[in-house]
């Protein structure tokens, strides 16, 4: 019986580690690069080796950059006082279009989630309780921007329970951002709303 050759069938299984992928969906991808020559497979090929080789993690905040620490965190001008919880680096970027914010960020990478054993010891969660344990100067307010679906919801409480202890006020994203929501498709206007309409979390 033929098969593909193991070139593309290597291809199509790497493919098929990335999420919404499925093995037909990167079969056809795979496809469409072979048919459309060499020039665009080379171009993915540069680009994806110069994020291997240029993007770094920074050690303070989580966040993707080409420097270490980010200049988000080496930005004298940014507010010390305040800190920005969300699930990944792409959510600051949205953040950053609002203009409503201009503290420092703390990445999560990603949410609790038990269905997929995403568990707090697999999040920066540990991070963040020493980051504000030993701040200097120390934050004034914790704003939690994660989604607010079960995901998010489960996080931010988990988070708040981590920090209770501790001399800081722990607001939440509201108004703007209804139930089911994600932060990575909502507008600049809504997320602006939802900034300056966030609420203490009891």
């Amino acid at each position: 019986m033929n098969t593909y050759p193991d070139s593309i069938k290597n291809a199509i299984a790497a493919l098929c580690h990335l999420p919404g992928l499925g093995p037909k969906s990167a079969e056809r991808l795979v496809f469409y690069l072979i048919k459309n020559g060499n020039g665009m497979a080379d171009d993915l090929i540069k680009h994806l080796t110069a994020i291997k080789r240029d993007i770094q993690v920074c050690n303070i905040c989580g966040n993707i950059a080409t420097t270490n620490p980010c200049t988000l965190c080496t930005d004298p001008k940014r507010d010390q006082s305040t800190l920005c919880i969300v699930a990944e680096p792409q959510d600051i970027i949205i953040i950053e279009k609002t203009g409503d914010f201009r503290g420092r960020y703390h990445v999560l990478g990603g949410l609790l989630n038990p269905v997929d054993q995403i568990t707090p010891e697999k999040l920066r969660i540990q991070q963040l309780v020493d980051r504000v344990k030993n701040n200097n100067p120390a934050f004034k307010e914790i704003i939690i921007a994660t989604n607010p679906d079960l995901e998010g919801e489960t996080t931010a409480l988990y988070i708040k329970r981590q920090l209770q202890e501790l001399s800081v006020v722990v607001t939440r994203l509201a108004t703007g951002l209804p139930m089911g929501a994600t932060i990575e498709y909502a507008d600049e206007v809504t997320l602006s709303s939802a900034f300056k309409g966030r609420q203490r979390m009891n």
